[in-house]
Order: C-alpha cells, then structure tokens, then sequence
C-alpha cells in the first residue's frame, strides 16, 4: 500500500512538469518542406544561425583552402546554382519568409576528408577528398543538394530540439525517481536505461530519417538548378564501393545502409526527373 502511495505522489508530482512538457512539444511543431513530416521546434533558428556563422568563420580562417582555381570556381558555381533552386523551392512551399535567414558562402577546404556540410544559415564547406567522388559538376551537385537540403529542412534545428526534449525527460525522469524512493542504483540503472533507450530509439532513427529526407529534397534541388537527379544513384554506388560494403548496420548508424539509400533514391527520382525535364525546357 505505501509504494502505491509513494507512486501517486510522485505522479503528482509530475503533472506540472508533464503538462509544460506536452504544451511545449504541441507548440513547437514545424513542417518539413516537400515531404510533410512534422519536426519538433524548440530552438530559434536565429540562434543556430549566428553560432554557425560564427564557427564557419573559424573554420575558413584555419583552412587551408584549395588553391586550385578550376575546383573552387566549380563549388562556388554549383553553390549559386543549388542556393537559387532551394530558395525556389522555399517559395514553392510558400515559405519565401525563411529565405532572408540563409547568407549562402561555399568554400572548398584542402583536405583529404571525404566530406562535406552546410550549417545552418546557408554555410557550406566541401572538403577536396570527396571530389574524386563526384567525378564532375554534377556530381557535385548530387551532395550539394543533399548538404543544402539539410539546410533548408532544418535538421539541425530538429536535432538540437530533440536534445533539448531528452534533457528535459531525463530530469523529468529524475524527480521522479527521487520522489517515488527508488534506491541510488535504481535510479543509476534507470537514468542509464533512460540515455540508451533515448539514443537509439530516438536520435539516431532521426537521423537516418533526415539524411533519406535530404536525399529525396536533393534530388529536387539539383534536377531545379538544372542537373540530372539520375546522376545520384552512380555518385552513391562509388561511395558503396569505395566502403567495400562493409558500411555499418541500418539499426545502430546515423546513415542508412548503402543498400537502402540507393533504393529510396530510386524511389525518389519520378518526382525529380520531372522537375528536371522542366527546367530543361
């Protein structure tokens, strides 16, 4: 009869945290452009924008950046070209308000990283190493509109929405577990049980869900700017066998399995190839 009690009060006390906790996640929902998948929005994008700006900054400043000309005049092209189609695209979703938030800059970084970003606010930075990759322009495009697609699908402000949520669960988690008297090891074990269950269940399955999500708006943006979204599938098959198929498990990577994304990209392409024909046109 006591643990029934002591379970009630702690129930109790949970309820004002509970309901601020739900109004929160009710009020912070987004709208992922294209797709349609709800995201939680917790953080204001001016925040993300100016840190990222900030590290960006850094980071170009402690380079080194490529010297050659060819290759950088490239990126910066297939920059413009890629930023013009996700503004469009922005515009087309009826989101035309959010394209004063991105300062777009590309810079190509010396280094043999097989790699490449764009931060939040539009910031991009490719890094030499992935160029034999892409092989050519378009190529290039295939991750420039993967990275930017991250950009304007606001992943990174979904991400850092989702940390903030599982901070505030674990606390949540917390105060209950001292109201109720659960035992210090209890509590260790639960508040561990807590972190694992958060991390797998939650962010990473996020994750694989935003990159196959920037794959299918990168298709769009690059077939808008005027590339062939087909090119992806051979960009994705060289990364495949430069891995030697070992890339890692589905269930416990932040990536979808090279398997899995060169099938939802075939999944994708319809909705690009029409865009592409198009702007072909």
């Amino acid at each position: 009869m006591s643990r029934f009690n002591l379970s009630k009060k702690a129930l109790i006390k949970l309820i004002p945290a509970l309901v601020i906790t739900l109004t929160m996640v009710l009020a912070a929902c987004a709208t992922v452009p294209g797709t349609g998948r709800s995201q939680l929005s917790l953080v204001g994008d001016s925040e993300l924008n100016a840190m990222a700006a900030t590290q960006y900054k850094e980071m170009v400043q402690q380079g080194p950046l490529s010297t050659n000309q060819k290759d950088t005049a490239m990126i910066k092209r297939v920059g413009a070209r890629i930023s013009k189609a996700a503004e469009d695209y922005l515009r087309e979703h009826g989101l035309a308000s959010e394209i004063s938030e991105y300062h777009w800059e590309f810079n190509l970084i010396q280094s043999d990283q097989v790699n490449a970003f764009c931060m939040p606010g539009g910031k991009v930075a490719f890094y030499t190493g992935i160029l034999p990759y892409t092989k050519d322009e378009t190529g290039v495009a295939v991750i420039m509109g993967h990275e930017v697609a991250h950009a304007i699908a606001h992943h990174s402000r979904e991400r850092a929405s989702q940390q903030m949520m599982t901070q505030v669960g674990g606390t949540i988690l917390s105060v209950g577990l001292g109201v109720g008297g659960a035992s210090s090891l209890t509590g260790d074990v639960a508040m561990a049980a807590y972190g694992l269950g958060s991390q797998v269940g939650i962010l990473l399955p996020f994750s694989r869900a935003h990159e196959s999500e920037a794959d299918r708006i990168g298709l769009s943006l690059m077939a808008m700017a005027g590339y062939n979204p087909e090119a992806a599938i051979g960009f994705w098959e060289r990364m495949a066998a430069a891995s030697g198929g070992k890339s890692s498990s589905s269930f416990l990577s932040t990536h979808p399995s090279d398997q899995t994304r060169i099938a939802d990209i075939k999944k994708y392409l319809p909705e690009a190839e029409a865009r592409y024909k198009a702007a072909s046109k």
